[in-house]
């Protein structure tokens, strides 16, 4: 990829930070967007400039793709923030983003979505986010669509699970898929920049099901292995008794990983991190 001049919005969150170092190790000059500018250090002045600005206020943004090739966003929400819903951050701060880089001249427009968000537009959170797909597909822009497993971050919730010994799965736990550490998976952004008008999935190295995962987590925290399955039908009940009694700021989230824990999600694989060792780094902070 040759060097050129990258707007990131989402630099200081868990995939945002990973993407942000492997564009300054390639010497690429990046204007990061922050809310909140003491999140972020600058160690990088020659190749790092950061701007306060927040997405969802377009005031906030004009002019702020002037001289900038390429955006990479990788703003959303998994838990609502601030009052604000889905359609306000995944789409609407995103499409903010688009309008301003359709009227500076950017070449391109990266976007991370998540894996089968288009096969599961009913889900709130995916709702808001193939609303934007579909608007950065027809912008006149060139697109990249990136749809990644889930991340290593997220898998940390086993780990909080087998802190008590045991790990609650709904059904058979034989679901399997390949989530992917952030650094993997900004490396493969970061080498397809040059690649226009496309849409990749992508995974971590191993694939695994629940119940392996789960006996990960238990193992790293030196616990014996003890999984209880709890019958799929109080998983659908679950869903359908939030869906019904409660906002979508509370049953979003939930909706979001019980849905997506029911099925494979096997993406094509990547990367040299694997799971096992980073729960065996994380655990050392759960004891």
């Amino acid at each position: 990829m040759k060097n050129t001049n990258v707007l990131l919005a989402g630099a200081t969150g868990y995939l945002g930070s990973f993407i942000l170092k492997e564009l300054i190790e390639r010497k690429n000059h990046v204007v990061a967007i922050v809310r909140n500018p003491d999140r972020i250090e600058n160690d990088h002045e020659n190749y790092l400039e950061i701007k306060t600005a927040e997405v969802t206020k377009p005031e906030t943004l004009r002019d702020i793709c002037k001289g900038i090739d390429t955006v990479i966003s990788t703003i959303g929400i998994t838990r609502q923030k601030d009052g604000l819903t889905y359609m306000d951050v995944d789409y609407r701060a995103n499409m903010n983003l688009l309008d301003e880089a359709k009227k500076t001249g950017v070449k391109h427009f990266v976007y991370v979505s998540a894996i089968n968000g288009d096969k599961h537009k009913n889900l709130k959170i995916f709702e808001a986010k193939e609303k934007f797909v579909d608007a950065l597909k027809v912008s006149g822009l060139n697109y990249t669509i990136v749809r990644p497993n889930g991340f290593f971050s997220d898998m940390k919730d086993f780990l909080q699970m087998a802190k008590s010994g045991r790990v609650y799965l709904f059904g058979s736990g034989n679901q399997k898929f390949n989530p992917i550490h952030g650094e993997d998976l900004a490396r493969a952004i970061v080498d397809t920049l040059d690649e226009y008008n496309k849409e990749f999935t992508i995974g971590g190295p191993d694939v695994f099901s629940l119940n392996e995962i789960s006996g990960l987590a238990l193992q790293a925290l030196e616990k014996p292995v003890k999984i209880v399955h709890l019958p799929d039908c109080l998983r659908t009940l679950t869903i359908w008794s939030l869906r019904t009694f409660t906002s979508v700021k509370t049953y979003g989230p939930i909706e979001f990983f019980l849905t997506l824990m029911a099925e494979d999600a096997i993406a094509p694989t990547y990367g040299k991190h694997h799971l096992e060792d980073f729960y065996i780094e994380e655990a050392k902070n759960f004891k």
